[in-house]
Formats: C-alpha cells, structure tokens, sequence
C-alpha cells in the first residue's frame, strides 16, 4: 500500500459496526507503529486472492504486545499463510529467539519469504511443510520441549483446534500464551445456522465446540476479543 490508509478490503477483518470507526482505529493507533516489514507484507498480500486469511494488523498488534509481556524467546505457530503473523514474532524474539512455524503449503509462505529475508529474521525461523499434528506429535517425543515454549498462535483449520490445544498446553509453559484466531467466525458464532453459508457451518460448528471447552477449561485463564475475526487468549495457568 502506498500509503497507510485502511482499504475496504481492511474492514472484511473487524467485527465493529463502523466501517469509520474500524477506519480511525487502523490509521490512529495501528498503522503508525506498524514496522516498514509489515507494512510491506501486508501490501504483497493485498494482491493475493485469499487475502483476508491473513491476520489483521489490528490484532497483530495485540499479538506483539503478549509476546513482549511474557519476555518469549521460544515459539510455535500453526498456520501461516503469506507470515504475517510470522514476521510480526520474528521481529520481536529477541535474536536468539525462534519460532517453529507449521503450515501444509510452503507456497503461501514463500510469498512473503523475501520480505522476511529483508527483514534480517529468517535465522529466527524453523518452517515445517507438515500437518500440524505430527509436528506437535513430535515436539513432545523429547520431554525438555513439555513446558519448553512461551507462546502459541493457531489460525489453521478450524476442526482440530481443541486437538492443538491439548498438545500445546503441554508444550506452553505455566504463565505462557496461546492465541487462538477466527474464534468468532464472522460474527457468526451468534448468528443461526439459516444465515450461515453451508461452506462455512463446518467450521462454524468446530469453533462453538472450541469455544465452549475452552470456557470450561480451568487450566487457563481466557479472554475472548474482538479483533480481527475474533481472537481467544489463553494464559496457562498449571
């Protein structure tokens, strides 16, 4: 983008009612502090025709914030699409850091690969081109990786989220964060099944489950924010 103004493909990623208010928020208080990296992932990603996967800035920024406030140097991310998200934890682990990142097509992620190399961060990043469950699967086949991790991000396919959530509270330390995106699916999460799209009621189902279970789970600590397509914030607890 060549300047940093909210394009109208921006709003299909916020929830509020004002597509002005969305607007304000981006430009006043996101776009600003947003590093030139970002920026210019975000503007590569504009022009790919699944481009509202990507995360939002908005909630990207809140991200950046949790990552800082838990001091993460060891990461995991499931699903990375063009890597957003990715470069976004790159950029702040500090140079020792890494994140492994898991996502079953490397091409997506080789879109925004030359904006990560620019970025100086690629050192800081271990691609897996796998499912993600045998790559967490295999994480916890070596016991130093239980509790070795400060914090989580999911945004993959929706149905297996609670799956992912049992093996990442083994490998998230007590005190760290999991992320979970697209947890309100649109808005949809309160909406009926008639007004639903029959392509999107599958996914709709796996993230009411989510949401429920992890509402009852008392080994976190949750909040449920409306950033993006709606984010859950797990903190461990034990």
């Amino acid at each position: 983008m060549a300047k940093d103004e909210a394009k109208a493909s921006d709003f299909s990623k916020g929830l509020l009612q004002s597509e002005e208010l969305y607007k304000y928020i981006l430009e006043t208080s996101v776009y600003p502090r947003e590093p030139e990296a970002l920026k210019e992932l975000r503007s590569v990603t504009h022009n790919y025709p699944m481009a509202n996967m990507a995360t939002a800035p908005d909630a990207g920024q809140l991200m950046e914030m949790l990552l800082n406030l838990v001091n993460a140097r060891k990461t995991i991310e499931v699903g990375v699409f063009t890597g957003y998200s990715l470069l976004l934890t790159a950029l702040t682990l500090p140079e020792d850091g890494k994140v492994i990142a898991i996502d079953v097509n490397r091409s997506t992620y080789e879109i925004g690969l030359p904006v990560i190399k620019k970025a100086g961060v690629e050192h800081k990043i271990d691609f897996r081109e796998s499912e993600a469950l045998p790559v967490l699967d295999e994480l916890l086949n070596h016991e130093e990786n239980e509790g070795g991790f400060d914090f989580a991000f999911v945004d993959a396919d929706k149905v297996s989220y609670w799956n992912y959530h049992e093996r990442l509270m083994r490998l998230i330390k007590v005190g760290g964060i999991i992320v979970y995106d697209n947890t309100l699916w649109g808005g949809s999460v309160a909406e009926p099944d008639s007004s639903t799209p029959e392509g999107k009621r599958e996914g709709k189902k796996a993230i009411l489950e989510l949401n429920k279970k992890l509402s009852a789970d008392k080994r976190v600590q949750i909040s449920q924010v409306a950033l993006g397509d709606g984010i859950t914030i797990c903190r461990r607890l034990y």
